[in-house]
């Protein structure tokens, strides 16, 4: 016989060794497990025997006691305008019913919810829930496991909605607690008392990496109180969430915009005084806009009786777009010479313009009699600048606005708002910038700066002294 022949008899008598093992054990095993499925159906059957639901476990003796922990899956969203939040978790009670202790081969049984039909269990509700619901996509997300001892864990799948009375003053620089008050409902402490499972400190637990759009989830502290009623004293079990808010979304939509709006109210201090209806224009509009993003802000806001945070920067921002409207009325009041057109001057003050030092003017030498209209331009000589002088019909001098070098000097000159060719424009009757103008190029960003240190600082240091309180 060859090696081949040798390994194909091997196989041949392997299989047949198996098959007669089969034929022997598995008729033995899947009596075995059908012997153990009818055993714990008779115990489940004779355990309901005489069980009477409607009273708790250790009716007439001392208070039973429910064991409670959470473990969080979701959360949110958090709505300021209703002052609610949500969020989905297991909610998870254990307690002891000797009445369901047996003896058999398992340590644990599994049930499904039909079970719970036929048992007793806490009447446990939510103090604060609003509109709370239990999963039943695709049965309903709950199973109960009872042990031998008479241990009853119970747990469901449900998404809560509660109501969470919020501090809005430092808004949106603000961190709420959010809580979480459940007890029974009919059971006072005489009868049943809840209790976190594993202490205050472990009984909530939530998802790894668990994100809210808008709030940082950043504690879950829990607390154990008795409230005193009509009935009797409750127990009542209290999860607090500690919700963090972020800043991103306010300062993009609102906090920059406003800081903008603020600095374009500011160009009109370097346009020149006498255009009137530019300056109102600029004003009327960043003072428009002010009031959309003030009135935009409150959509999302309960209608409460004080300010935030930022409804403060707000006021604060459109004050400084106010103040600039009023200083360019203050500044159209004191101008002397406020049409913006070319101004006469008399023959005395013409003389003066001549002999100032600030620029020299020729007059044409071989002109005897006076021209109609005729147009002089001085040299630039010596760094002065150049201004035209017209000669009416009379004789009297028509004196223009100086003319500038270059967009570099007329740059520089805008940013500085004074010049030695703004101070010979005023002497020949030409409106100069005004005093107010560049004191409150100044004063206001120096003020607004200031108001915003002040403002920031307060806020955020009280913002984080509240979240270590909270923590």
């Amino acid at each position: 016989m060859t090696l081949a022949d040798d390994k194909t008899n091997f196989r041949i008598i392997e299989a047949a060794m198996f098959l007669v093992w089969a034929a022997i054990i598995g008729p033995a095993s899947g009596i075995a497990v059908s012997a153990l499925g009818k055993n714990t159906t008779r115990i489940l059957d004779s355990l309901l025997d005489g069980y009477d639901k409607s009273l708790r476990p250790g009716f007439g003796g001392p208070p039973m006691t429910v064991d409670i922990n959470i473990y969080v899956t979701s959360m949110g969203p958090v709505s300021e305008r209703d002052m609610v939040y949500s969020m989905d978790c297991y909610f998870r009670q254990s307690w002891i019913d000797t009445r369901l202790s047996f003896d058999g081969p398992l340590a644990k049984v599994t049930l499904n919810n039909l079970m719970l039909e036929k048992i007793w269990k806490p009447d446990t509700y939510f103090w604060n829930g609003r509109d709370s619901y239990l999963h039943t996509i695709t049965t309903p997300n709950k199973f109960i496991r009872i042990s031998k001892d008479g241990r009853i864990y119970y747990s469901m799948r449900l998404t809560l909605k509660a109501s969470c009375p919020m501090h809005l003053e430092t808004f949106p620089m603000d961190t709420q607690s959010c809580p979480l008050k459940l007890g029974s409902y009919g059971y006072s402490t005489s009868d049943v008392i809840y209790q976190w499972q594993w202490g205050e400190e472990k009984s909530i637990n939530r998802e790894p990496g668990l994100h809210l759009s808008q709030f940082e989830l950043v504690n879950t502290p829990a607390a154990t109180t008795v409230d005193q009623m009509k009935r009797g004293n409750f127990t009542f079990l209290v999860a607090n969430f500690i919700l963090k808010r972020h800043m991103g979304y306010f300062l993009i939509n609102v906090y920059v915009p406003c800081i903008m709006l603020v600095i374009i109210s500011w160009v009109g201090f370097w346009i020149n005084r006498e255009a009137t209806a530019d300056r109102i224009a600029l004003g009327i509009t960043t003072v428009l806009t002010m009031a959309f993003l003030s009135i935009d802000n409150r959509t999302d806001l309960p209608k409460v009786s004080y300010s935030t945070a930022l409804d403060w920067f707000i006021g604060m921002c459109f004050t400084f777009v106010l103040a600039s409207i009023m200083e360019f009325a203050g500044v159209h009041f004191f101008t002397k010479f406020g049409s913006g057109e070319v101004n006469h001057t008399s023959d005395d003050e013409s003389k003066e313009a001549e002999d100032s030092d600030d620029g020299e003017v020729f007059y044409p030498s071989n002109s005897s009699e006076p021209a109609t209209a005729l147009d002089f331009e001085t040299g630039k000589q010596n760094g002065d600048t150049k201004i035209s002088i017209e000669l009416n019909t009379e004789g009297s001098k028509l004196l223009s606005k100086p003319r500038r070098d270059n967009c570099c000097s007329r740059f520089m000159y805008c940013l500085k708002g004074s010049g030695k060719y703004k101070n010979m424009a005023s002497k020949v009757g030409i409106n100069s910038a005004s005093r107010i103008d560049q004191l409150a190029r100044i004063f206001f960003p120096l003020v607004f700066a200031v108001i915003n240190i002040i403002y920031w600082n307060s806020y955020l240091s009280g913002d984080e002294q509240g979240t270590m309180n909270h923590v």
